[in-house]
């Protein structure tokens, strides 16, 4: 018989199976090089940190990554990280076969070799590879040693009656078992041990062509022509796992951008392939972009780190789910931060206030400097600091409090910085300042823009004034028709809206549904620039701001039988602008009730993906917003979830779905869907209703008016999903908004309108404490306003305003929200609905 291995990996190869990746593709070298003349010692260095890392050569490799059957070395000619193939594997015996009819000990033998070849190798299940012989074939010896384990079964219990589990049985018997063959106790089991021990009646009745002696042709691996216990474990399938204590939970910080590699702890014998889950999904046989290597050695890869990879990742071997470790993945992002006024002038004896909001994980630190000097430890009388150091106050300034005060944000990820200027003047340079303010056309941002029956106000909440107001028979500037043409039988022109969206306080776009058209504003000028014509009836306009477009959905009629998606491409850029379709009719496309495109922050500046709900289809079309490409659909069907509404965090990469309510029946449970890996991951508790993610992504706050509740939850710095608060209300939310906290950094207070009542309601949801605003009057009637939900908007003043607008049906209300009242009415604006915030233009 020639050289044959076990059949009992067989079954280790069905499980290899299952685990194979494809095809291999050697990837060339990675090098960079200097061009130019010799470096000094300065560039040298620079070089050196920038190429090879503060941890030199050892740094430069742990941050290149190799592909399969490659390792990282530093070259001899340029000095740099380079991948070449591996020069060694590790004696780990994991039998595979190749598909060029090759045997492999292991994984890493078969990568090296398709490196070596260039050639593409992959796992088939080829069971010549691993046994040619003649005489004792698999089949029957695999009866031989379930035979083995039989006899020696009745031995064993006749001695000792146990109870136990199966693979403690098996244990058990195997060690029994070579304890019978080992008659010289010396460890080991050669042929003459094997030939008493048959001669004392093992296999007396023989019915197979196989012996005790194929123990030594298939197990004898080290071929020393003797048995080892390890070698009779491997023979039986003994598989002995072990996870210390102290690391069934192991932490893992990475900063965003870097790679991350986490590694499985349990080990032991003959351990099967390790299996990965992040939130209860298999990663091991999904093609992830981001999540592509699992390793010889079972470690889990991530190539690039964002937020949305945070959270818990668990690992266990193969079959032995109960024996697992949890690898919690924490992702430090460095700080953001925006400070606010960039530049002011005040008075003398006037109070102000400077501003700093810094977002990163874990929550940055705030200090400040004046003129490079730390204002913190010697600080005026007139000076105090709030909101946990996120805002400077002066109760009365003086001139020695000009200068520029630095704003510094510090975390475990590194730090940002930025400054915030401050002027006292008197009265007649002040004066000269806001004339020479106002001739440079900045006096038109920090405004709300209000789209009502009778054309467009442009409001200064400061002073509840209404700066501008463009009528309805004003003129587009380019086409020179009204802004809102009168029609047959109607003697004064009515404007109207349904959706408007800020383009970089450069623009603003808003829909015109009955007139088929979205009409372009110049905020510097406050001016109708262009009219520009889209399918029938647009009524709803979101800005992707990562890729500078703007998406209409049209209903087609007023009855919505016949929906399109079009884009604005270039929606910043100067010149004539105009729509195109997503895609030809009969695609994915096709039937678009609604879409959904997760907005920015200050730390995640980019949005890649957004989805497409179709009103009688349980399923999310996920689509490409560079190349507006359908990608994939993700099915809800096994929840029965037509998606009527959608959240999205970044804190773990959560998709909050809220489903269509069948008749009178009482809502379902949100769906959670993991952004890593496109899957449903189950309910979100018990919880219902249309979901709200804050800026941050810090909280989720979801509104059922079915349970007339209103329930707060926590999203952590490690991906996980807390429980808050619940409020019971009757207030039946249309609209929920999210303002910075005035007392603490990295909290928010909500502001939530009514469809039908006339109360605002305040809360805090560091505290859970609740508010009423009243005196707001009646909303818009819900039949006056057709295009969405949506009749009582409430908009909040941007990232450091202090103000939100509300419409009533014949007026507008501005509240305060630091000191959280009533601030003024503006009458005579006749359902307002639609509203934009512009800030400092």
């Amino acid at each position: 018989m020639t050289s044959r291995l076990l059949w009992p990996f067989l079954s280790l190869l069905g499980i290899c199976l299952l685990m194979a990746e494809g095809w291999l593709e050697k990837k060339p070298p990675r090098k960079l090089l200097i061009r130019g003349a010799a470096l000094n010692e300065g560039e040298r260095l620079l070089k050196r940190r920038v190429y090879y890392g503060h941890d030199g050569l050892y740094g430069a490799c742990q941050r290149h990554h190799c592909g399969r059957g490659q390792q990282c070395v530093i070259s001899k000619e340029t000095g740099l990280p380079e991948c070449v193939c591996v020069r060694e594997c590790k004696a780990n015996y994991l039998p595979i076969c190749g598909s060029d009819g090759e045997f492999y000990e292991n994984h890493c033998q078969l990568h090296r070799a398709a490196c070596l070849q260039r050639e593409k190798i992959y796992i088939v299940n080829n069971k010549e590879c691993f046994f040619q012989g003649e005489g004792c074939k698999l089949a029957e010896y695999n009866r031989l040693k379930s035979m083995l384990l039989d006899l020696q079964s009745q031995r064993y219990f006749q001695q000792e009656n146990l109870t136990m589990d199966a693979v403690t049985h098996k244990r058990h018997l195997v060690e029994s078992m070579f304890k019978d063959f080992d008659i010289s106790r010396n460890g080991f089991v050669d042929n003459s041990e094997l030939t008493q021990a048959l001669m004392q009646g093992f296999l007396d009745n023989d019915p197979f062509d196989c012996n005790l002696f194929d123990l030594l042709q298939y197990d004898d691996y080290n071929k020393d022509s003797r048995l080892t216990l390890e070698e009779l474990y491997t023979a039986f399938q003994v598989i002995q796992l072990n996870l210390p204590e102290d690391m069934k939970v192991s932490v893992t910080t990475v900063t965003v951008g870097l790679s991350a590699v986490m590694s499985c702890a349990v080990q032991g014998t003959l351990r099967p392939p390790i299996i990965w889950k992040h939130n209860g999904i298999t990663l091991n046989f999904l093609d992830l972009e981001d999540i592509n290597d699992f390793g010889d050695d079972g470690s889990l890869y991530i190539t690039k780190v964002t937020t949305i990879h945070m959270g818990n990742y668990t690992c266990h071997a193969f079959g032995y789910e109960d024996l697992f470790q949890t690898h919690i993945l924490q992702v430090n992002v460095p700080p953001v931060i925006r400070v606010y006024p960039e530049s002011q002038a005040q008075e003398p004896g006037v109070a102000t206030s400077l501003r700093c909001h810094a977002d990163g994980i874990p929550n940055p630190k705030i200090t400040w400097l004046k003129n490079g000097l730390d204002i913190t430890s010697t600080l005026p009388n007139q000076l105090a600091l709030r909101a946990n150091g996120g805002e400077i106050h002066i109760k009365s300034v003086r001139y020695e409090d000009t200068g520029a005060y630095t704003c510094i944000a510090k975390n475990d990820a590194g730090v940002d910085e930025d400054i915030s200027s401050l002027f006292v003047e008197d009265a007649a340079r002040k004066t000269l300042a806001n004339i020479l303010w106002r001739e440079e056309g900045l006096s038109v941002g920090n405004m709300f823009y209000v789209f009502s029956d009778d054309g467009i106000t442009v409001i200064q909440p400061v002073g509840c004034e209404i700066q501008r107001q463009i009528k309805a028979s004003d003129r587009i500037f380019v086409s020179f028709e009204e802004i809102c043409p009168s029609v047959e039988e109607q003697t004064v022109p009515r404007c109207i809206w349904a959706s408007a969206v800020n383009i970089r306080d450069k623009y603003i776009y808003v829909s015109q549904p009955t007139l088929t058209r979205i009409l372009i504003i110049d905020v510097p000028s406050q001016k109708v620039l262009q009219a520009v014509l889209t399918d029938p009836v647009p009524v709803k306009l979101q800005y992707d701001k990562s890729h500078d477009q703007v998406w209409v959905l049209s209903w087609g009629d007023v009855n919505k039988s016949k929906p399109t998606l079009q884009v604005i491409t270039q929606a910043s850029g100067n010149g004539d602008h105009h729509t195109i379709h997503t895609q030809p009719v009969g695609k994915e496309f096709d039937r678009v009730d609604d879409f959904f495109i997760s907005p920015t922050n200050l730390i995640i500046n980019h949005i890649r993906f957004g989805f497409i709900l179709h009103g009688s289809n349980a399923a999310l079309h996920k689509i490409d917003l560079e190349t507006v490409a359908h990608i994939k659909t993700i099915s809800l069907k096994n929840y029965s979830c037509i998606p009527d509404a959608m959240a999205y965090t970044h804190l773990g990469g959560y998709y909050f779905i809220h489903c269509q309510r069948n008749g009178s029946s009482p809502p379902q449970s949100q769906l959670i869907v993991d952004s890593v890996t496109d899957s449903v991951i189950g309910y979100n508790g018990k919880v219902s209703g249309t979901p709200y993610i804050s800026p941050d992504g810090s909280y989720l706050v979801s509104t059922d008016d079915y349970h007339g509740l209103i329930t707060v939850q926590s999203l952590t710095f490690r991906g996980e999903i807390t429980p808050a608060f619940e409020i019971a209300t009757n207030l039946r939310v249309v609209d929920v908004t999210f303002q910075p906290s005035f007392t603490e950094a990295n909290e928010y207070y909500i502001y939530a309108s009514s469809s039908v009542q006339t109360d605002l309601l305040f809360i805090e949801l560091s505290t859970g404490n609740v508010k009423f605003i009243k005196g707001v009057k009646v909303p818009i009637e819900p039949k006056d306003w057709w295009w969405n939900g949506n009749n009582r908007a409430i908009v909040s003043s941007g990232l450091f305003g202090q103000y939100l607008i509300t419409p009533s049906n014949e007026s507008l209300f501005i509240v305060g929200a630091r000191q959280n009242t009533l601030n003024c009415e503006i009458s005579k604006i006749t359902r307002g609905n639609t509203i934009v915030w512009v800030e400092e233009a």
